[in-house]
């Protein structure tokens, strides 16, 4: 009988002697890591006696993937606690802003992290911090240990989460969370994955994320598998921890698979463990060439922190295809008419030629009921449910055969002479560049009328613009189209992404070539040859946007 709470879940793990949690230095048995939880809940329950709260206890974590935020992730379940994970890639009014808002009465971190909040006024007193590399701390949760137990209380819809979105389109939003929401996913994600108690799943994204947190910890603690945590992504030390904690399954976000990829392919690559991985933002390129290279198959798929289960997978799908939708209620329509978009028709390539008809927002017209919500947020609320539908705000279309397809955020169409252009396309087309490690493509104005297609190139240091020969590149590509290639590249080796290794779209598209990067221009017709901008250039490009009435358009 599966449980509908991940207090319950935990509570099945006394006695479990079987490996639950790795790091390079140590392991726990599953026993030791719910023995660990129930001393963290005592505490947290003595702390929010302490200070009076009413209500759920909101708890900060600002910490890298360390053991303590396991321990404390299963405090929150036993206690009924929500955990706040604070993102360490934040800063300043923005960092101040985003925990203020998610009413925090305690925050765990350590003495690096804590320097982040360091005279920022985030509405916790110094008393209520517990930096866990500490001696005092260290006798704290000796002094709370006790048996396992959890608050009677807890039910399927006690909350345990806020999970701030990523950002990568504007302000980040608190998703809620509940305890029943993220068991189900853990019983959903696990028979999706295969996971068994043999499994050592490889954590190196963020626990502050929702994909490490729902694609990878839920299904780990319900299958009984084994995680094995790396404090931090690193490209370069991927295989070493793989091999040394035999992982089989790991999960990617972003730029991730891409860096990987990046990194020089040495013999024996293909000699481990590893099996399978999860994720998004992988092109169809990169998974066959991870598959090739490390004997380990990608599966592609579509989530998000505010909701999951909308598609089911289908891995003898078309490539670049997510799946089938779950059930007859997703469907994608035309957000102003509300009406079902037509079936997609794709040419030879792929590409859709009725983009203007078939491409519309990914909606469930039945999943009001289950999305939880914002903290604090109507407005954001109001905007993802309408007329007593789930919105999901991405764009996706359906082809003849009813395969679901990612079309990208509403700004990943570009509109230039009159054509849709799909920005995801020319991303993927420019990631099959042996030296591009990531790539991200959005809408800048044009000076006349429209938009103009801008790239952002991600490459590793000691490679110039010219070692890419861009030109000759993207002629050879067939299935770019003419008006897909870029008009403006930014050349960087390190482009801005969130904590959890997206590119950030929309900030690069509000500098558009008014960036401190390099930027690239291309001017005519016919075979595009870059150009570097120089002062000059973007001074007659400014002019020419106020000669055209356009200067209220320039970035």
């Amino acid at each position: 009988m599966n449980r509908e709470t991940i207090a319950d879940l935990l509570l099945d793990r006394v006695g479990d002697h079987r490996p639950g949690l790795r790091t390079r230095e140590r392991t726990w048995t599953w026993n030791e890591v719910v023995a660990e939880s129930a001393a963290r809940a005592h505490l947290a329950r003595s702390m929010h006696s302490e200070g009076h709260g009413e209500g759920p206890f909101h708890v900060g974590v600002l910490l890298n993937n360390v053991p303590e935020y396991v321990f404390w992730l299963g405090a929150s379940a036993l206690s009924g606690a929500v955990i706040v994970g604070i993102n360490p890639t934040r800063s300043g009014a923005y960092l101040e802003q985003e925990v203020r808002n998610t009413d925090c009465q305690m925050v765990v971190t350590d003495t690096a992290s804590r320097m982040l909040i360091d005279g920022l006024d985030i509405g916790v007193p110094a008393e209520r911090f517990l930096l866990v590399d500490t001696d005092a701390y260290a006798e704290q949760v000796h002094a709370h240990a006790t048996r396992p137990w959890r608050d009677p209380a807890i039910i399927a819809q006690t909350r345990m989460l806020l999970l701030l979105t990523s950002g990568t389109t504007g302000t980040s939003k608190a998703a809620i969370c509940s305890q029943g929401r993220l068991t189900s996913l853990g019983y959903l994600n696990r028979d999706r994955f295969g996971i068994t108690p043999d499994d050592t799943c490889y954590c190196c994204m963020p626990l502050f994320h929702g994909n490490a947190l729902m694609a990878l910890w839920a299904p780990a603690l319900v299958a009984g598998a084994c995680v094995a945590l790396a404090e931090k992504f690193s490209a370069s030390r991927f295989l070493d921890d793989v091999r040394l904690h035999r992982a089989t399954f790991f999960t990617y976000v972003g730029k991730a698979i891409g860096y990987v990829l990046a990194t020089p392919e040495r013999p024996g690559d293909a000699c481990t463990t590893l099996t399978r991985g999860f994720g998004t933002e992988a092109s169809p390129e990169d998974k066959a060439e991870f598959d090739r290279r490390f004997g380990c198959r990608l599966i592609e798929g579509y989530g998000s922190s505010e909701a999951g289960g909308l598609i089911r997978l289908d891995q003898d799908g078309p490539a670049g295809a997510l799946g089938r939708p779950a059930s007859d209620s997703v469907i994608v329509v035309n957000s102003e008419t509300r009406q079902v978009c037509p079936p997609a028709q794709l040419d030879e390539y792929g590409r859709v030629t009725n983009a203007e008809e078939a491409v519309g927002e990914i909606v469930d017209i039945l999943g009001a009921a289950k999305f939880e919500g914002y903290y604090n947020n109507p407005e954001a609320n109001a905007e993802r449910v309408r007329h007593g539908w789930y919105w999901t705000g991405d764009l996706g279309y359906l082809d003849a055969a009813g395969y679901l397809y990612f079309a990208g955020r509403s700004g990943d169409w570009i509109r230039v002479d009159g054509e849709n252009i799909s920005a995801l396309l020319t991303e993927r087309i420019l990631r099959r560049h042996p030296k591009i490690v990531a790539a991200g493509v959005f809408a800048v104005p044009d000076p006349r009328s429209g938009d103009q297609v801008m790239a952002a190139v991600e490459v590793p240091d000691g490679n110039s613009f010219d070692d890419l020969d861009l030109s000759t590149f993207l002629t050879r590509q067939t299935d770019l189209g003419t008006k897909g290639a870029p008009r403006y590249v930014r050349f960087s080796h390190r482009l801005p992404t969130t904590g959890s290794n997206k590119l950030r779209k929309k900030e690069m598209q509000l500098e558009g070539w008014q960036t401190s990067d390099p930027v690239y221009h291309w001017v005519g017709r016919g075979r595009p040859v870059y150009k570097v901008m120089m002062g000059d250039d973007k001074s007659a490009l400014r002019a020419d946007f106020l000669a055209h009435g356009r200067g209220r358009f320039l970035p």
